[in-house]
């Protein structure tokens, strides 16, 4: 049974780690202390701190066994050999929307790290998707097929995301 690997930025691996490391380290630990007050309280039938002692750390344990996968599964995207001059994750692009004639900029990240809110986008998202396939550059118009229909989307500019290695300024 092969797996599908995912990709990440660094940073989004970072932060992945950092959260299996406090789970591990630090509400590992919490709720075993939880668990043993709980305990010293006596009857376990009726006693709620126990229970939701033991509620909290079937969450953790769950949440941690889930990253420990995410993380045997994950390729690190190496920044430093993307192309800049093509839409890939890692890249930010600012693209034009014909229809709406409005400019936005997105990240292209991995699945696991994209959050639409923070104009973070995954390269499986439909535009996202549509933008890594088409190896769009600077220029290159693509369309996307989106659940609502098809749109156009002109490549504006493309860089790497890391602010502190590129002359975009916003």
């Amino acid at each position: 049974m092969s797996t599908k690997k995912t990709l990440y930025t660094k940073e989004g691996y970072e932060a992945l780690e950092k959260e299996y490391e406090h789970l591990v380290n630090v509400e590992r630990e919490e709720v075993k202390r939880d668990l043993s007050v709980a305990r010293s309280y006596g009857d376990l039938s009726e006693n709620s701190e126990y229970d939701e002692a033991r509620t909290r750390q079937a969450k953790i344990e769950a949440r941690i066994k889930e990253l420990e996968e995410l993380k045997n599964n994950a390729e690190i995207v190496d920044e430093s050999k993307i192309d800049t001059s093509i839409v890939g994750v890692g890249s930010t692009v600012k693209l034009y929307f014909r229809d709406d004639d409005e400019e936005i900029e997105y990240s292209i990240v991995g699945s696991n790290e994209a959050d639409p809110a923070e104009h973070r986008i995954s390269d499986q998202s439909p535009i996202g998707k549509a933008l890594v396939e088409a190896k769009a550059k600077i220029g290159s118009v693509v369309t996307v097929d989106a659940p609502g229909g098809q749109f156009e989307v002109e490549v504006r500019d493309v860089f790497r995301t890391r602010n502190d290695h590129d002359h975009h300024t916003i």
